[in-house]
């Protein structure tokens, strides 16, 4: 996660904040535990089950007609910028063991400027499934077009549905971003699709900031489209 405009000192301090909420959630109670989140109005998704256990944080997987979400190892980012590894990492844990956030920050080429480019994951999440089912998809077009928006959708419904999880590159300026984001500041950022509902044309979002405590949460289909832009995803 990246954060524009601020001083650098301003920025570390930021980033360092991220992991807070996410450790105090995970650490409330030494035993287990599990949390529903509830679908947007009009779905028929039935409620997330968010199991924590310590400071392992699991969603079970569902399915119901014309809606899916994928079970998943959740992990807040490690690092103010470890965006990348981190949704990475969720992503790939819906088919496999992941490697760490520290293995995948070295895979993705990530430093302290973040991961660059969207092609990064893309190779990533490959070369560790062993197969060439993602490819990176850029929407360079603010707002994106009718087609980008169709095609995107696609690629949600198509990738849920076969236990691919969406890595998405996004900027959030103020005034257009998910909840618990600081709203002065243009969040730059990486986070995982994890679910679909086409009831209510919404996405389900694990997000390894943990904005404000904001880890698993529901997002309407139109604004995840309009977050991409200039950027792109792996699917």
């Amino acid at each position: 996660m990246r954060i524009r405009p601020m001083a650098a000192t301003v920025a570390l301090t930021a980033a360092g904040l991220l992991a807070v909420p996410g450790t105090a959630m995970a650490d409330e109670s030494h035993g287990s535990a599990v949390t529903r989140i509830a679908a947007e109005p009009g779905a028929s998704a039935a409620p997330v089950e968010v199991s924590r256990d310590g400071s392992h944080i699991r969603t079970e997987g569902s399915e119901a007609e014309a809606a899916k979400t994928l079970e998943v190892d959740y992990q807040v980012q490690e690092m103010g910028y470890w965006c990348g590894p981190a949704a990475t990492r969720i992503a790939l844990s819906a088919r496999i063991a992941p490697p760490s956030q520290a293995d995948l920050a070295a895979q993705l080429g990530t430093t302290e400027n973040g991961t660059d480019d969207i092609s990064q994951v893309t190779g990533v999440l490959n070369a560790n499934l062993g197969g060439s089912d993602y490819e990176s998809k850029y929407m360079p077009g603010d707002p994106p077009s009718q087609e980008q928006k169709d095609l995107l959708w696609q690629d949600v419904v198509g990738g849920i549905d076969n236990n691919l999880p969406l890595v998405t590159n996004i900027v959030a300026p103020p005034g257009n971003q998910p909840p618990g984001y600081p709203s002065d500041q243009t969040i730059y950022h990486y986070f995982t699709v994890i679910g679909y509902d086409d009831a209510n044309k919404t996405v389900l979002i694990a997000d390894p900031a943990s904005f404000s405590g904001n880890q698993i949460y529901w997002l309407s289909f139109d604004q995840l489209a309009s977050l991409i832009p200039p950027k792109g995803y792996a699917a």
